[in-house]
């Protein structure tokens, strides 16, 4: 039995007493509650190795109902002779039933004599994975995503859909994309219901809709008929027939899932006003039009029932639009991604860049406090949204989302935030695996319950001895080393890794990131990924397999880097080879979890940069 086993989220009052608890051969278990009595039915007998028996109380695990808890709340005691548990809800004895788990998977039937007292800070404690950006996950590994997410105690999943949805009269745009079908939905939002976790419907309907736009049935909905610099168009016009196109989305996708909630975006229309909106907006003011367009949504589902999602940024800096907006049944997701830092040490063409995109950089750069002040001043319902670091990176940013997710959670429990959503988006391709967002989740999850016992919870020890399994136990240490690593290039950059950056941006082209590195920092950054590929060459796990190719991608980005700033690196043969290696890898271990369609968009963005070799 370790001396001071793992809890993940840490518990907020939490005493260990002398002594242990060793449970009998035949262990007796009673509770009213049917899933948590079912949960530590198959705890005690699969973790501790004894015979699991339902009985009538007294037994000697003893799961009882109670009053005076908080929502979700509980007690566990450990004693001599008993192991009890109390909630006051049905969510309360899941948890429960969880630290239970947590506490057998560490200390088999020889469990430590203690005391907790618990429940959250945060009502809903939400996790978002982008599945539109090629990588759609394979069922098995949602299935697991979900196991984890209830471990953690997240009690709302959303996955994050532009085009990735069956939609029966559209298969035009998710025929190469792997979709989810309407019966998967269905049985992944069943799977969530059985680990204390509500489902969440999340489909743009506004901005990010370029996976349609592109398509010409839908192009007479587009603002522009041809989008920013080649591309394809990514805003709805405002008006009639996008809120009619929005509506019968809804209509197909929301009977698939139990919640009354749904996300409907509406975040970064960047190209508003540009195009066939241009005259309404001269007239009324763009940000009038966007408002009367997102009211109509809004307005369509709440006469439904539903209560109504729908991302912060375009209102924010407008309290007079908050105004405007319903106070019931609406919840704006105020989002952030950066480590509050000050903005005059960013440089005027990175800050220039971010106002190009329609993005206000001292709302992002000096954190939640800045973005949620006119939200919460007006009375309306929010969360609070950082994010996992992870895109963009290649092995994720841990820093600057441990940074991001503690400055969310304090600005938020401070200022009434309803809830608290963790972001994992796919930019770029969604190069990175899926387990270089395991800290920051943990993380983000351990602050959403509790913010003071999570603040410095010991997230290695706790990975290793909770999170990851078999020979992934020892990961832990390299997951939060690769994710640091990014910072000892000399480079900093906004919303990605200089080691993305370099990855990705021709040769020929600046990158969006300032500082200075040098040849021995980049030969101390690569010398480091060689280290840990050699370290998971033969790896037999998931886990293993997907950091090796994160690092070897990363190590790429490096040498790229170091021609891009100092002229120096491996000869262009060396890199056309590697990169060539590298493709066929991330194609091979794509494949362990993720489902094929968006490969080849995504791989598109490794071979283009082959021609940099010729």
């Amino acid at each position: 039995m370790p001396e001071r086993p793992y809890l993940l989220p840490v518990p907020r009052s939490l005493v260990f007493e002398s002594g242990s608890h060793r449970l009998p051969d035949a262990t007796t278990v009673s509770g009213s509650d049917p899933t948590a009595l079912r949960r530590v039915l198959e705890s005690v007998a699969g973790r501790a190795g004894v015979s699991a028996v339902a009985a009538d109380p007294p037994a000697r695990v003893d799961l009882r109902a109670a009053n005076g808890l908080p929502p979700e709340g509980y007690r566990l005691r450990i004693s001599s002779d008993r192991v009890e548990i109390e909630a006051g809800d049905a969510p309360g004895f899941l948890w429960a039933a969880g630290t239970l788990d947590q506490l057998l998977a560490q200390c088999g039937r020889e469990l430590p004599r203690l005391r907790i007292e618990d429940w959250p800070d945060f009502p809903v404690r939400a996790y978002m994975l982008d599945i539109s950006r090629d990588r759609v996950p394979t069922n098995a590994t949602l299935r697991e995503l979900v196991e984890m997410l209830g471990r953690l105690r997240i009690n709302q999943l959303q996955l994050y859909t532009e085009h990735t949805f069956a939609y029966r009269e559209h298969e035009i745009v998710w025929r190469d994309a792997s979709p989810l079908t309407h019966d998967e939905v269905r049985s992944l939002d069943a799977h969530c219901a059985a680990h204390g976790i509500e489902l969440v419907p999340n489909q743009n309907s506004f901005g990010h809709m370029e996976r349609w736009l592109r398509h010409a049935p839908y192009a007479h909905l587009a603002e522009l008929a041809n989008g920013p610099q080649a591309r394809s168009p990514a805003c709805l016009a405002p008006g009639p027939e996008s809120t009619a196109f929005a509506r019968a989305l809804y209509a197909e996708l929301l009977p698939c899932f139990s919640s009354r909630t749904v996300n409907i975006g509406c975040d970064e229309t960047v190209e508003l006003g540009q195009g066939r909106s241009r005259a309404a907006c001269e007239r009324l003011g763009r940000e009038r039009v966007y408002l009367d367009h997102l009211k109509e949504l809004i307005a369509g589902l709440q006469e439904q029932g539903y209560t109504v999602q729908f991302w912060a940024d375009m209102v924010a800096r407008h309290p007079e639009l908050i105004e405007k907006l319903p106070k019931e049944r609406v919840i704006a997701l105020a989002w952030g991604y950066e480590a509050p830092r000050d903005p005059a040490h960013v440089p005027a063409q990175v800050l220039e860049r971010l106002e190009s995109s329609g993005i206000d950089p001292e709302s992002l750069l000096l954190g939640f406090d800045e973005r949620v002040r006119s939200l919460a001043e007006a009375g309306l319902p929010y969360y609070v949204c950082p994010g996992t670091s992870s895109w963009n990176s290649l092995m994720g940013r841990w820093p600057n989302a441990r940074a991001n997710l503690l400055d969310a959670a304090e600005v938020g429990l401070a200022r009434g935030a309803r809830g608290y959503l963790i972001t994992d988006w796919g930019d770029n391709g969604h190069l990175q695996p899926p387990c270089v967002s395991l800290p920051p989740i943990a993380y983000g999850a351990a602050l959403a319950w509790c913010i003071e016992s999570g603040r410095d919870v010991d997230l290695e020890g706790a990975l290793g001895a909770l999170l990851l399994d078999g020979e992934d136990a020892a990961r832990a240490p390299t997951l939060l080393r690769l994710g640091a690593l990014y910072a000892d290039t000399g480079l900093e950059a906004l919303n990605a890794s200089p080691l993305s950056l370099g990855l990705l941006r021709p040769l020929d082209t600046s990158l969006a990131c300032w500082g200075e590195t040098s040849r021995e920092r980049l030969e101390t950054v690569v010398d480091v990924l060689e280290e840990v590929r050699a370290e998971l060459t033969g790896s037999a796990s998931s886990i293993g397999r997907e950091l090796a190719q994160a690092a070897g991608l990363a190590r790429h980005g490096a040498w790229r880097l170091a021609h891009s700033q100092l002229d120096t690196g491996p000869g262009r043969a060396e890199l056309r080879a590697d990169l060539e290696a590298l493709i066929e890898e991330q194609a091979a271990v794509w494949a362990l979890r993720s489902r094929p369609g968006g490969l080849t968009d995504s791989l598109a963005r490794l071979r283009s940069r082959l021609a940099d070799y010729e």
